[in-house]
């Protein structure tokens, strides 16, 4: 026997009414991102470029390319703290933690390690210094530079070796003795062997170019890389170089971060969004959210220990500002 159960038609509306918001709360807690804050930068003006974190004393640095000048955040009071350093060009940031040295690679060709202000070391002749990665195991820093990369002792900023490239690095990432280099004017990623500077693979994208942002699964072998011309996320095998998946992408990606503990890729893109992308290993990659950010935000840094996603805004019609996204 079925039974029908008539609603009045008022109590009808607010019955759905309130189906729908609940489905709406549900869907939004659910969302991978979310919008935790926002630390505006109201002196800073022009493009800005790569972060870094120092997590015990919960400072947060941003290279502010056009103004010449490294910013900083105190991301436990959610405040500007202003300008922590002069420097021609600063594109990119490591902190490392042990010495508690600031490390700044800038286009005008000088890496420097800062400690509270104050230089520590410095090396000159790194024309367009940009990305930097530190191998804390081997006590080992990684710069990308003009058309090369270069090994430095981590104590001492010493060059240890060059590798040259087939055009500018863009990211970069290690995985035991290899590091696989993006060198969009090629569209290829390049192979190298650490220990001995030499290339050892190159492994083309062609027909997609413009591949300017890296991140690595070094637990299941999978290298991910992030097109422009189409705007594509390709999964590659480290082990073989083959491509593996492919997912369109938002449009000027120039950062991606792999979270391990959820297997998530999130892209930061200067189209004005982050995208989040499901890459479980065995399944295919599918995206989940596109989280607005704000048009030129290209720029950011995935922190685990935190939970957190920060990604630099260029100023615009407001101030410029540091977004911060709590991971769920």
């Amino acid at each position: 026997m079925k039974v029908l159960v008539m609603l009045p038609s008022r109590r009808l509306v607010g019955f759905v009414h309130t189906l729908a918001a609940a489905t709406f709360a549900v869907a939004a807690h659910a969302a991978p991102l979310e919008a935790a804050g926002t630390i505006a930068l109201p002196s800073v003006e022009g493009r800005l470029d790569h972060l870094a974190i120092d997590l015990a004393g919960r400072t947060l640095y941003v290279a502010a390319r056009s103004a010449g000048s490294v910013e900083a955040v105190d991301l436990a009071q959610g405040k500007y703290l202003g300008r922590t350093a002069r420097s021609d060009e600063p594109q990119g940031l490591a902190f490392e933690p042990t010495r508690r040295w600031l490390l700044i690679a800038s286009g005008g060709g000088t890496l420097q390690a800062l400690r509270d202000g104050r230089a520590q070391h410095s090396v000159e002749g790194l024309p367009d210094a940009d990305n930097l990665r530190i191998n804390s195991g081997e006590s080992e820093l990684l710069a990308g530079y003009a058309s090369s990369l270069a090994v430095l002792d981590l104590n001492t900023l010493t060059v240890l070796r060059h590798t040259a490239l087939p055009g500018h690095p863009e990211a970069f990432e290690s995985e035991g003795r290899r590091t696989f280099v993006n060198v969009p004017e090629v569209g290829a990623v390049v192979v190298v062997d650490r220990a001995t500077g030499k290339e050892q693979a190159r492994w083309s994208l062609r027909p997609l170019a413009g591949n300017y942002a890296m991140a690595l699964d070094a637990l299941h072998h999978r290298l991910f890389v992030a097109t422009r011309q189409p705007a594509v996320l390709v999964a590659m095998d480290t082990r073989t170089g083959a491509q593996l998946q492919r997912l369109a992408l938002c449009s000027d990606a120039d950062d991606l971060f792999f979270d391990a503990q959820r297997s998530r890729v999130y892209a930061v893109c200067g189209a004005g969004a982050v995208d989040v992308v499901d890459a479980s290993p065995g399944g295919p990659l599918q995206l989940l959210q596109r989280a607005l950010t704000s048009p030129g935000a290209r720029t950011g840094l995935f922190v685990p220990q935190t939970r957190q996603l920060y990604v630099a805004a260029p100023r615009r019609k407001s101030s410029a500002a540091i977004l911060i996204f709590r991971v769920e």
